[in-house]
């Protein structure tokens, strides 16, 4: 499958504006008293260490070129999305049971992925540097059978209430809610291209950077979650974790 920079453009972009914008603003989450009817997330997997090794690395070489990047720490943890929908708030516990069946049955744990490259989306003058991983036979049938499972509980579209939002900004940006909104098909199946943010650099260092050998490295995933979405995409806020195969 040949990697698309249009596909990885909104991914990548999305998810480190989420690190930069939560790490600069400081913001408590907001609370709302009254569940909305639909609920925005991030069905995703968590990498072990080997990845969390590198992406870490990375991260913070980055940062040294450029310190008002985001760190990669409790509250932006590395993570591979393998779907974003909106669903029924009503019908979450069934989402979490219908996925919860899929990872059950499949060895997750075992998945053996190949993170081959280095990868950056220009913004301006800066780049919003990744992990690509190759996508295997094993993940894509893995992310299929999630996209099934949820697919029965999907809504087409939300507003920015769907999301996790803070008093001081309320508003989530209208290439956001379309993002999830085409989710599938436009970035899942063949255009699914997953990956790991890993930070935020100068665009004429990350050059220089991606003209280095890259020594691929191989992982596998040690747990996956369901994450309800904030501003740009972040996993704000852990819904469900499931229990694996070991």
């Amino acid at each position: 499958m040949k990697l698309n920079t249009k596909n990885l453009t909104h991914f990548l972009l999305i998810g480190a504006m989420a690190c930069a914008v939560a790490l600069a603003g400081g913001n408590a989450l907001a609370a709302d008293a009254k569940p909305n009817p639909i609920t925005a997330i991030d069905i995703l997997l968590e990498p072990d260490a080997t990845m969390i090794e590198h992406a870490t690395a990375t991260n913070e070489r980055l940062r040294k070129v450029f310190p008002k990047g985001f760190a990669l720490d409790a509250s932006h943890r590395p993570h591979i999305t393998l779907v974003q929908r909106f669903v029924l708030t009503e019908n979450l516990d069934k989402v979490y049971a219908a996925v919860g069946k899929v990872f059950a049955s499949a060895n997750v744990t075992g998945l053996k992925l190949e993170a081959f490259k280095y990868y950056y989306i220009p913004d301006k003058d800066l780049g919003v540097s990744g992990i690509v991983i190759k996508p295997t036979p094993e993940l894509l049938t893995l992310e299929k059978q999630v996209i099934d499972a949820v697919t029965p509980f999907a809504v087409k579209t939300g507003t920015s209430a769907a999301f996790v939002t803070t008093p001081e900004d309320p508003n989530i940006i209208p290439p956001l809610i379309a993002y999830v909104s085409e989710f599938v098909p436009k970035h899942s199946g063949e255009n699914y291209h997953p990956h790991v943010t890993t930070g935020l650099a100068p665009r004429e260092y990350l050059d220089k950077m991606l003209k280095e050998p890259f020594e691929a490295f191989t992982f596998s995933p040690t747990g996956a979650a369901v994450y309800h979405l904030g501003h740009f995409g972040t996993a704000a806020k852990k819904l469900k974790q499931f229990d694996l195969k070991p």
